[in-house]
């Protein structure tokens, strides 16, 4: 693994705007390509591999929450229990995940977190990094078959749908980010032939007569892609939370049961289930004992953040913080494992999942340790 610096593109802004990337620049650079990352063949299965097993364990540690009832170590209220259990036995469709690994190509990779609900930076990944890499080098390749995995996976999930041919998509609409990521996403289910509407979250409304989620239109929502964490919306004050337990005629995506899946408790349940594992760190909640071993080599994690909020490392000269607005639901305490180091750059590998499958990766970059909303993306190649 090698970071290589190089000229970008003369018409960079151009090109990536024409494939709909339209948050490249926004407070400073996002997207960089005055640098990338080059790996050899190896590394590259290495990450697949690990991404692929990552997964697995993962949804052991879910069922294994569901089984010695820990919802509440995962800040889960005793209300959800029941909803999460029945889209998790019910199987319902689950599309991607990102898992945010260490990574220097030297030593086995490491899991900070993962990401299991809201996961961003698809388009940037898939479509931005592979026209970047037909421009600078087609002879080479890239870990990326996201966009085709995408739309492979649509077409899959049409018989678990609860309507084969529509599906609403999502956000908040006012962050050109998450609006740019559920227009890609829903522009992947149409080429799979489906038949979408792009709204805002707000606009989501309840039928009260029918007791159904309705767009608009006063059409019935049966399959609904949103890029909203399930934490907000089962939150006390949020409004959906007054109707989703007594609806049950609408698909989610991501399903109910990714709130195991995207909580930093998943983190010591895994240490736990795979203690010594070569590619977890150790963790531990924030009541155990044992996080007295990693008091002074530490990351401070909250259960429920985004975007490197509320962060917090300490230990080997490092004394990093972030601030934000989450950490009263409680957090974990994992095992402090710096990022690499590249000339002052410190990348994080994000590595995905679509359906079961690992599809690609994506590079975060940032000058410190904690990887937040103003990182850089860096493209990468493979030999």
């Amino acid at each position: 693994m090698q970071r290589i610096k190089i000229e970008p593109r003369t018409d960079w802004v151009k090109k990536v705007e024409e494939l709909g990337f339209l948050y490249h620049s926004l407070d400073q650079i996002y997207w960089d390509e005055r640098a990338y990352y080059s790996f050899t063949s190896r590394e590259v299965d290495e990450l697949e591999a690990t991404t692929s097993e990552l997964y697995d364990m993962c949804l052991a540690a879910a069922q294994h929450v569901i089984d010695k009832d820990l919802f509440a170590k995962l800040g889960i209220a005793p209300k959800w229990k029941e909803y999460i259990i029945n889209s998790w036995n019910n199987e319902d469709p689950a599309l991607y995940s990102r898992f945010d690994l260490r990574y220097d190509g030297k030593s086995p990779a490491k899991l900070y977190e993962v990401n299991g609900d809201t996961p961003t930076s698809l388009l940037e990944a898939s479509v931005i990094q592979w026209y970047w890499l037909q421009d600078f080098d087609k002879t080479k390749d890239q870990f990326n078959s996201i966009h085709e995995k995408l739309i492979a996976y649509w077409t899959f999930l049409r018989p678990y749908l609860k309507d084969p041919n529509a599906i609403h998509f999502a956000c908040m609409q006012s962050s050109i980010e998450d609006s740019v990521t559920v227009q890609y996403m829903r522009d992947t289910a149409e080429q799979a032939g489906y038949k979408t509407f792009f709204m805002d979250m707000s606009d989501i409304g309840w039928d009260y007569e029918r007791n159904l989620w309705a767009d608009l239109d006063n059409n019935e929502m049966k399959n609904i892609f949103k890029l909203y964490p399930w934490e907000w919306m089962t939150a006390d004050n949020e409004e959906f939370s007054k109707f989703l337990l007594v609806n049950s005629s609408t698909c989610w995506i991501e399903p109910p049961f990714k709130m195991l899946m995207s909580n930093k408790g998943i983190l010591p349940i895994l240490w736990e289930l795979y203690p010594g594992h070569k590619n977890l760190l150790p963790a531990y909640f924030h009541d155990d004992e044992k996080i007295k071993t990693l008091a002074d080599h530490c990351a401070v994690k909250p259960l429920f953040s985004r975007e490197g909020a509320n962060i917090i490392l300490k230990g080997a000269g490092i004394d990093e913080q972030t601030p934000g607005d989450y950490g009263t639901e409680g957090y974990i305490v994992q095992d402090l494992c710096p990022l690499p180091n590249f000339d002052g750059n410190y990348p994080v590998i994000g590595s995905w999942i679509i359906g079961q499958q690992p599809a690609g990766m994506g590079i975060r970059e940032s000058n410190g340790l904690i990887t937040t909303n103003t990182s850089r993306f860096i493209p990468h190649l493979f030999e």
